[in-house]
């Protein structure tokens, strides 16, 4: 795969992170659920990628996504 277009991919995963992370902003356990729904709905591949990208720094993900992926890893 070519760095364009896995660069892409990242990319769009960011944005799904982003829409769960609005969609339960309106709640104060919402990290939590974030993290919910990235486990019950998201292959493990897309989850890896997105802590990859938590540990690179999260650039352009929300606060809350950020700590939803962070609770999945501990």
């Amino acid at each position: 795969m070519s760095g364009a277009r896995r660069q892409d991919e990242l990319g769009h995963l960011v944005d799904m992170a982003n829409d769960i992370a609005r969609n339960f902003s309106f709640q104060p356990d919402g990290a939590a659920r974030i993290a919910d729904h990235l486990r019950r709905f998201w292959a493990p591949s897309m989850r890896n990628k997105l802590s990859a990208h938590v540990a690179a720094g999260g650039s352009g993900l929300a606060d809350s996504a950020i700590e939803a992926v962070k609770s999945l890893q501990g």
